[in-house]
Order: structure tokens, then C-alpha cells, then sequence
């Protein structure tokens, strides 16, 4: 919902602060007073045209701030993220600035943003019905969105698009197979050819490196195998060999430490190293005993890293890469699959049609039902919204081809008056019957509609007496399920709300300026009675607007 609207240097408006409430709110003053300012204000800063002719007089620029409310929409709070535009919290900061020059700037919480990107966020905040160009129900898109909801065929609709998606993927892999033929039978038969010698190399996620130790091992076995024995021979076996001049310099030590114990510090030092020396060359011995000179083992092992080098290079790759590009090879293969089948992708293609076919009838046939009744049900409203006579239709128009949403285009037709054919909604209603039509279609689906704030002006044109009482209380049910504000000329209208603002006009240093007042209840009993009686207020019309007030109330 709307929470705040700041305006500065907007038209007529030079400081406003508004903060707004849940439920039905009215506004109301003398004609030119600015009623329709603030919404052309809030219409701004959901992305409407700028022109700089809209900055106040002597100003350099008109500013246009709004919060809102935006927990509630999860399609919302994706969009916001998906495009970077997330802010703290369910808060949503809107803002539009307009320079003198004509430039134009739009922020969504704080950062900035095209007018398009209001625009789009806007339409998850906020309808204006009236004359205005931000109005959802003329939208094709809204309308069939708006009967799916109203019938509860919004998974319906979801699952006919994921099937209508599935079966373009298999059209366009047909379609790809078929205008690329050669090519495709040209790579996979190089992909076949690429696995068949890769296997036959048979080479091993972890042999590169055992067979590259191996070689090295093999190919210096000789001088290994000699320093072993040189480093056996220096530490216990060859003449004055470290390990027997230890023995000999521990003995001679062992056989004085009884003349002087501090000897026996050095002792303990040393002995480890002997300890040490001995094992060193019982390991030298060992790995001497297990080394292999073997020219025949290394004749192989050098033809396996030939040619294991020799189809490294024929693919472009490192040696160690070689198990990972089978690998792929034969993934690419699998995912070709059926796709070297022509036959068999018509099928597949076939077989997802069918299946979208199968979900797109349940959902024609669940239209159709909501159709009748929602066409049924807004025709009566409008009886009651001097269009007597009038007449809804949703209609269902067969599609030119079949589609994400489904096989029909839903087009909401109506015929104002008794006799006349329905025509499209845009092309028929006037400013006052669009805005009543809009309130006839809101009222019947409010129980769905997905906006939370709904804004009706001009929804009193041409009506009075009992049709304006009919109006005020269908408004009033709707600000149960939304927050909802109209701009009315009508007291029946008004004194159904359960916020009244009077809006005015002001003049200072010969600058006109329009200003929002917030009524209290004895201040609403005068501006109804001045909305009953013009400019001469009696205490008739005052009991009479009490009476109003109160028979709201009740």
C-alpha cells in the first residue's frame, strides 16, 4: 500500500507531505482546487510521461517522493532484486525529478532508474482508473491475467506455459536437426571416432602421474641404485664409515664417564644419532634391494608416454586432460542422442505438443466457466452504476496460433447502453463509464486482484441520488480488501469513506498554491455540507451531512 507521497514545485503545489491509511479515502474540494494534481503527482512517479511544464513557476525543478508498502508481492520483491533495485526491509522508495529543462531523472530506493523501470514497478503498486494512461484493465496482458485469478486458474496457466516451452524446445531442436543435417552427422561422427581412440588408449584418471614417476624412476634406476650403495657404504659398510667411528668414539666415552658423569649428557646426545645412522642405512639397503633396472620395463613405459604425448597433442590438450576430454566426448554424444534421429525428434516434438495441448484445453475449458460468471456478475454491477441496460462480455478469441498463455486471447468487451453490440473496453467507455467499469470489474474480483492500491477519478461523472450511495458503498466494501482513494464531487460518495481529505486552494504573493487538509469528523460534517449545498451552508444541510456520516457509520 501507498504509505507517503511528497510533492515540491509540482504545478501548483509548492510544499505537500501526505501520509496515507488503509481503507477508503476521499478527496474532495472546490473544482480546480488540485484534486487531480496529486494524482498526475503519483501517476509521475510511477513512470507517466515528464514535460517540464509540470515544474511549478519560478522553480528549477518539481520533485515528485512515494513509499510504499511492498511485502505483500513476491513478484514484486523478485523484480526489485532481479534488477538490483532491492531495498531494506518491505519499504519501497519511488522517486521522480523533473528539471526545468525537460530532463527527467527516476530513483527506486535510491538508486536510479529509467522511467520504464517505474513503470513496471508500478504496476505491481498501483491502478488509476480514470483518464489517465496508467490503467492495468485495458492491458490485454491484465485482463486475461485478471480472469485466470478470478477463476482460480493461475497454476493452470503457469503449467500450460512450462508445457508450451518444452514443446518449443523440442520444435526448435527438429527444426536445428533438420537445417543443419550435415553438420550434425559431420560432428557426431568425428565425436564417434574421437571416443573410439580415446578409449583404446585406455588412459586412466590417475595414470599420467603414476606412469611419469615411474619413468623417472626407471630411466635413473642406475645412478639410484648407486648412490644407494655409496650412501651404505659411507654410513656403516665402507672403511671408516660414520656409524663405526661413532661405535668407537660412544665406546671410548662409555669407558670414562664413570671418571667424570657429565660425560653421560654427551652420551645420551649421541646415542640417538647412532640409532639414526643405523636405520638410514638399513633403508638404503632396502631400497637398493627393490630398485629394478629393467630396460625392458622402461622400453614400455617410454612407448606409453609416447603415446599418450602423441594424442595429447592431436587434441590440444595436456596429458593429464586426456580422461576428462573422453569425458566430454561422450556427454556431447549423449546429449545428441536422439538428435541424430530426425524421426525421432519429430516425435519427441509431437509428443510435447500433445501434452501442451492436453493442459491448454483443461484451461480453455476452465475459462470458459469463468468467463460466463465474471461477465454475469460485472453486468449486474454496472445495472447498478447508471449503465442500465449496459452489458459485460470477457470474451474468448480463439488465438492465431498457440500460445504461452494458452489457446484463446481474453478481451473484455462491453456495450454501454441496450442495444448496442459490445466493442472493446478502450474503444466504447467514456472517461466516467471506464472509471465505473473499473469499479465494477474491481468489486466482483477484489477477492483476487493482485494491486493493492486502487485509485478511481472521475467515478461519479454523470450519476446522483441513489446510484452515487451504490458507488460510495461499493467502494467502501472494496477499501476492506484494498487501499483505495477517489477523488468525488459527490456527498453520498464521500460520506462513505473512512478518511476524508479536502484539498484547496491558496493565494500568496500572487502565487496560487494548493493545499491538503486531513478532515476530523465535525469538519467532514462541513465539507459535505458545502459538496450538499454549495456556497450558502444552512443548518439544514449540516443535519443532513451528520445524518449521511452517520448512516455510513452504521
Amino acid at each position: 500500500m501507498l504509505r507517503s507521497l511528497s510533492i515540491r514545485d509540482f504545478v501548483i503545489v509548492d510544499r505537500l507531505e501526505l501520509e496515507f491509511s488503509p481503507g477508503f479515502t476521499v478527496l474532495t474540494g472546490e473544482t480546480g482546487a488540485g484534486k487531480s494534481i496529486l494524482i498526475d503527482a503519483l501517476a509521475l512517479v510511477l513512470g507517466e510521461r515528464a514535460d517540464a511544464v509540470v515544474v511549478r513557476s519560478g522553480a528549477e525543478r518539481a520533485e515528485v517522493g512515494a513509499e510504499f508498502d511492498a511485502g505483500g508481492s513476491e513478484t514484486l520483491a523478485g523484480w526489485l532484486k532481479a534488477n538490483d533495485l532491492a531495498g531494506d526491509g518491505n519499504a519501497l522508495l519511488m522517486r521522480r525529478v523533473i528539471e526545468s529543462s525537460g530532463r527527467s531523472r527516476g530513483f527506486i530506493n535510491g538508486r536510479a532508474a529509467t522511467a520504464a523501470q517505474l513503470r513496471e514497478a508500478g504496476e505491481s503498486l498501483v491502478d488509476i482508473h480514470g483518464q489517465h494512461q496508467h490503467q492495468s484493465l485495458l492491458r490485454p496482458a491484465v485482463q486475461r491475467e485478471l480472469l485466470d485469478a478470478y477463476g482460480g486458474l493461475a497454476d493452470a496457466a503457469k503449467a500450460v506455459a512450462g508445457r508450451h516451452r518444452a514443446w518449443q524446445q523440442r520444435r526448435e531442436s527438429r527444426i536445428s536437426f533438420e537445417n543443419n543435417a550435415a553438420a550434425f552427422a559431420a560432428e557426431r561422427e568425428q565425436l564417434e571416432w574421437q571416443v573410439r581412440e580415446l578409449e583404446a588408449l585406455k588412459l586412466g584418471a590417475d595414470e599420467w602421474p603414476e606412469l611419469t614417476a615411474e619413468h623417472s624412476r626407471l630411466a635413473h634406476a642406475a645412478r639410484l641404485l648407486e648412490s644407494a650403495q655409496l650412501g651404505v657404504d659411507a654410513i656403516a659398510e665402507g672403511e671408516g664409515s660414520s656409524l663405526a667411528q661413532l661405535n668407537a668414539v660412544l665406546g671410548r666415552l662409555n669407558n670414562l664417564v664413570d671418571f667424570d658423569p657429565r660425560l653421560k649428557e654427551m652420551l645420551e646426545l649421541l646415542e640417538p644419532a647412532r640409532i639414526q645412522l643405523q636405520e638410514a642405512a638399513h633403508a638404503l639397503r632396502r631400497y637398493g634391494e627393490r630398485l629394478d633396472l629393467d630396460p625392458r620395463r622402461l622400453r614400455e613405459v617410454e612407448q606409453r608416454l609416447d603415446s599418450v604425448h602423441g594424442a595429447a597433442r592431436k587434441y590440444r590438450v595436456a596429458p593429464e586432460a586426456l580422461p576428462a576430454k573422453l569425458a566430454d566426448a561422450k556427454a556431447r554424444l549423449r546429449e545428441m542422442g536422439e538428435g541424430g534421429d530426425g524421426e525421432a525428434l519429430r516425435r519427441l516434438e509431437e509428443d510435447a505438443h500433445a501434452a501442451y495441448m492436453t493442459e491448454a484445453k483443461k484451461l480453455s475449458a476452465g475459462r470458459k466457466k469463468a468467463a460466463k460468471k465474471l461477465s454475469d456478475q460485472v453486468t449486474q454491477a454496472m445495472q447498478d452504476l447508471a449503465m442500465a441496460g449496459g452489458q459485460f462480455e470477457a470474451a474468448l478469441n480463439a488465438a492465431a496460433e498457440a500460445a504461452a498463455y494458452g489457446l484463446e486471447n481474453v478481451e473484455f468487451l462491453v456495450s454501454a447502453h441496450k442495444g448496442m453490440p459490445p466493442q472493446p473496453l478502450a474503444k466504447v467507455a467514456s472517461g466516467g463509464e471506464l472509471s465505473r467499469l473499473s469499479l465494477a470489474v474491481q468489486a466482483v474480483t477484489s477477492r483476487v486482484a493482485q494491486v493493492p492500491t486502487l485509485i478511481f477519478d472521475e467515478v461519479d461523472a454523470g450519476i446522483g441520488g441513489r446510484v452515487a450511495e451504490i458507488v460510495g458503498t461499493m467502494l467502501k466494501q472494496l477499501g476492506g480488501r484494498h487501499q483505495v482513494m477517489c477523488i468525488t464531487h459527490l456527498p453520498q460518495v464521500a460520506a462513505t469513506a473512512d478518511q476524508q481529505w479536502q484539498v484547496s486552494k491558496t493565494t500568496a504573493n500572487g502565487k496560487v498554491s494548493s493545499r491538503v487538509t486531513v478532515l476530523d469528523r465535525s469538519q467532514r460534517v462541513e465539507e459535505i455540507a458545502r459538496m450538499l449545498g454549495g456556497v450558502r451552508i444552512t443548518e439544514t444541510t449540516r443535519k443532513h451531512a451528520a445524518e449521511m456520516l452517520k448512516g455510513s457509520d452504521s
